[in-house]
């Protein structure tokens, strides 16, 4: 005959195993049980050989390089100037101040308290450990199209070591029949009119003449031709460096001089990131700081050029009707997420390694009010030229401003070759975009290896298989990027671009501030920051993390799903395949979050659980008794009336039984009822539960503070354990002793 530690669960532990097994819930984390030894639980789990920063100045450095990026100077400016001019920094600053900024403090603060990457800091909350992967897929995703965006960059950089830039004049091999040089003469005689054949401006007659015209001639004026045309960078750009197909469908070979660009861009990459944030914290000195000479250099140029102050009035002239189009309060949120690199895992991975102790208060609103302010001051050095431009051109600044790529690779390289000593001046700016790139690239790729070597230790168990693994990501990195430089490359670029810098972003945020703010708790995640840095509770904190700040991003999803606009590259718009494809990049990351979710949950005992909340009561049946028979009958033997998910029935369903404690009890597959002992009883008594022979008896099921349960962590840890779970020793062996094992299930949830 078998006792009461004989029955089994599906893993093969006895009951008796599964009863003294259960720890305190908050202790039960995804390896199970007995993932903390005792020790850790003491001394924590974390790696005490994990790396730290060499001082203070280098982890400033790295967020001001990881937050600065290319964005700040071809996106900010075009954004500002189409949105209102100045009038666009008042939704800015005010975005800046109720999203950006909290939301920054706030992951520097959670990683630095956890000294753990994006994914594993999430012990904070096992269910939502998604949002780390979910983090980590954004850091990757941007970092693949980043680096080439960089290695176009880099193209640039050595293209202009030359005596004569290569993209100033019309006649080289790779120029089409539409390129119209910059010294076209746009004023032309009335009598005379330009013709088109086959797209060039290559016969220009007089109205009085008799010269006979090609019958493909197409009438046109010199003002229209230049319309028409394309100028020589915008030509070297698309023909030359992308070597650019007519659409995605037309995705064509690898451009192989774009491709060891992007060699030279991941080497660069996998040597700054060899050995961590050890020799990151070295290089971002460089490339955080150089940048601000060449801005500051490239502004007093661009101050002293004709047509600047018109530049600079088209960019902060402002037009506060713009204000009332919530689309200019869309892109201010959304711009704060994309210029400080907010929700991608980046600024969580870099706090990690932070002392204990640092002040990152103080360095959140360092880096976020530095941020902004490079952005608006780009917007002085690219405008300043681009009024210059369009002075030397007779049109408008409208005329010539561009944002994004366009603007780096077509728009600031004609006005870098109007100007005097033209190589030098292109040399500086493309090498403060390759610092500015490699800057951001550098903290991106670590979120990504420091987030997989914290959540996979076996990864870094020896120095050579951590060097190994950084070498894999950038091979692989460099791999999964050859598509983006293709004939049709750019168009994949643009779409992945698109893509992960909307939605996934706001999504991760908004669950990202409910997770630590409502679920963890703002009173329990301040006083986590207290124990760090002693910073007293504010009110501002408190009200951005756990109404405002949520509550705004949450419009902003809204506002961008109903204004929200299809994907387009120069205008072209993308195939249906390709936007569902760049709908399948949304949902990646997002998708993440749900499906861990719901992992985690069943993984649990939720499965389980749900399953029993959606069973029969056991009054269930017939409504009179004559007519309850068969399996409904009430003399019916109760050991052959079901499982024990069916006898359990009502006493489950109102005992609001704990998700552990219900997957442990219905894993002992053999156990049922003890149908005299197991009624309904008033609180205080018992619900007994029989394996054959034995009888368990297991807490109230009524009230809310029984004996045992409810004592949870104080009583259940020590009389609880004294008396119930060593007498449950004692007495489960002797079957037809009844075994009080109330008290064994330390958890805070009643019976």
């Amino acid at each position: 005959m078998k006792d009461g530690s004989d029955v089994d669960d599906e893993d093969g532990n006895s009951l008796q195993q599964q009863l003294d097994g259960l720890p305190p819930m908050e202790n039960m984390d995804e390896d199970g049980p007995a993932a903390l030894s005792a020790s850790q639980m003491v001394m924590g789990p974390g790696d005490p050989d994990r790396a730290n920063w060499g001082g203070k100045m280098e982890f400033i450095m790295t967020c001001v390089g990881y937050a600065v990026g290319l964005g700040n100077v071809w996106r900010f400016p075009y954004l500002c100037y189409k949105n209102g001019g100045g009038a666009f920094l008042v939704p800015y600053v005010i975005m800046l101040i109720v999203v950006g900024l909290p939301l920054f403090f706030m992951e520097l603060a959670f990683g630095q308290f956890a000294s753990l990457g994006p994914i594993t800091v999430w012990r904070i909350n096992p269910l939502f450990k998604g949002l780390g992967y979910a983090m980590v897929i954004v850091s990757w995703l941007i970092s693949l199209y980043y680096n080439v965006v960089i290695a176009q960059v880099v193209f640039y950089l050595v293209a202009s070591f030359t005596d004569a830039l290569p993209w100033t004049t019309c006649g080289n091999n790779w120029n089409t029949n539409s390129c119209v040089p910059y010294d076209y003469n746009a004023t032309v005689p009335t009598t005379a009119m330009t013709y088109l054949i086959d797209g060039a401006a290559n016969l220009t007659v007089n109205l009085s003449s008799s010269t006979p015209l090609p019958d493909d001639a197409i009438m046109t004026t010199a003002q229209s031709l230049i319309e028409r045309g394309r100028t020589p960078a915008e030509e070297y750009y698309s023909e030359y460096v992308l070597q650019k197909s007519a659409s995605i469908e037309e995705f064509g070979t690898i451009n192989w001089k774009l491709a060891g660009c992007l060699l030279v861009s991941w080497i660069v990459v996998g040597l700054a990131l060899l050995k961590g944030v050890q020799s990151l914290g070295k290089v971002v000195y460089f490339t955080a700081i150089f940048p601000y000479l060449m801005l500051t250099i490239l502004l007093i140029r661009g101050l002293t050029l004709e047509g600047a102050g018109t530049g600079l009035i088209y960019y902060l002239k402002p037009d506060f009707k713009k204000l009332a189009d919530p689309r200019v309060w869309s892109d201010a949120a959304t711009q704060i997420f994309y210029s400080l690199s907010a929700c991608s895992g980046g600024l969580i991975a870099m706090s990690s390694f932070n002392k204990f102790t640092n002040n990152c208060h103080r360095d959140a609103i360092i880096v976020a009010v530095l941020n902004c302010s490079t952005s608006i001051f780009a917007g002085f050095v690219i405008f300043s030229i681009l009024g210059f431009m369009a002075f030397e051109k007779g049109v408008d600044v409208q005329d010539v401003a561009k944002g994004g790529p366009g603007l780096a690779f077509e728009v600031y390289p004609e006005a870098l070759s109007r100007m005097v000593v033209a190589p030098m001046w292109a040399v500086f700016f493309f090498f403060m975009m390759a610092t500015l790139g490699f800057g951001s690239q550098f903290s991106i790729v670590e979120c990504v290896m420091s987030a997989l070597l914290d959540e996979f230790p076996i990864l870094s168990r020896a120095k050579m298989s951590a060097m190994v693994f950084r070498i894999s990501v950038v091979v692989v990195g460099f791999l999964l990027g050859l598509p983006m430089v293709c004939n049709g490359g750019i168009f994949l670029l643009e779409l992945v671009d698109y893509s992960v810098g909307g939605f996934p972003l706001l999504i991760v945020g908004m669950v990202e501030c409910v997770a630590i703010n409502w679920i963890y708790g703002f009173s329990q995640f301040w006083n986590d920051i207290q124990m760090m840095i002693g910073e007293k509770k504010r009110m501002y904190w408190k009200i951005c993390w756990t109404i405002v700040s949520p509550f705004v991003i949450l419009v902003t999803i809204i506002v961008n799903a109903i204004f929200y606009k299809e994907p387009t590259y120069n205008g072209l718009p993308f195939p249906q395949w390709a936007k569902a494809l760049g709908w399948l990049i949304v949902m990646f990351p997002v998708s993440s979050i749900i499906l861990w979710f719901a992992y985690y949950y069943c993984k649990k005992g939720g499965f389980r659980l749900l399953r029993m909340r959606a069973m029969p009561l056991p009054h269930w049946g017939p409504a009179l008794a004559d007519d309850r028979k068969d399996r409904y009958s009430p003399d019916r033997e109760p050991s052959t009336i079901g499982t024990l998910e069916y006898q359990l029935g009502d006493k489950i369903y109102r005992s609001h039984l704990d998700v552990h404690e219900v997957a442990k009890l219905l894993s002992a597959s053999q156990t049922a009822l003890n149908a005299p002992n197991g009624r309904m009883t008033p609180a205080g008594s018992t619900l007994t539960i029989g394996s054959r022979t034995s009888v368990i008896q297991v807490g109230s099921v009524r009230g809310l503070n029984t004996a045992g349960l409810n004592s949870g962590r104080n009583s259940g840890r020590n009389s609880g354990r004294n008396s119930g779970q060593n007498s449950g020793r004692n007495s489960v062996s002797n079957s037809n002793n009844p075994t009080p094992a109330g008290s064994v299930f330390g958890s805070n949830t009643s019976f």
